[in-house]
């Protein structure tokens, strides 16, 4: 049973990396649950669709990202699950053209509701 639901939290962070990668903010929010919480290294927390979903436009305005997420934990305890990931990559920077390496450690909280586990909490910080 944990395999499985390993498993399907493995499929929700990769389309959420492909969400990144393609910045995609409708897919992006199908990943997260109603009230999620998306807390960005500088920048102001965000609570709900509505303010994750002006979040990623914000972001995704200003740049776009090319990375690969790497699990480093999965916990899953009843419809709750605790992730620890690295990513890297680059991001190009809409306004200047500038492409610059992108490094960062990532801890997500998933909630299973409805059979899908969906982004409860994420928060992520440059690791250098």
């Amino acid at each position: 049973m944990v395999t499985t639901e390993k498993s399907a939290i493995e499929k929700t962070l990769f389309s959420y990396r492909d969400a990144l990668n393609a910045s995609d903010v409708s897919k992006v929010l199908t990943l997260y649950s109603n009230d999620g919480v998306f807390m960005p290294s500088n920048a102001p927390t965000a609570i709900g669709q509505e303010q994750v979903k002006d979040a990623y436009a914000f972001v995704f305005n200003a740049i776009q990202l090319n990375i690969e997420f790497f699990i480093d934990e999965i916990v899953v305890n009843g419809d709750y699950a605790f992730v620890r990931t690295t990513s890297k990559g680059t991001t190009l920077i809409h306004a200047t053209g500038q492409r610059v390496p992108e490094e960062n450690r990532e801890l997500f909280v998933l909630h299973k509701a409805g059979g899908q586990w969906k982004i409860a909490r994420y928060m992520f910080n440059k690791m250098q």
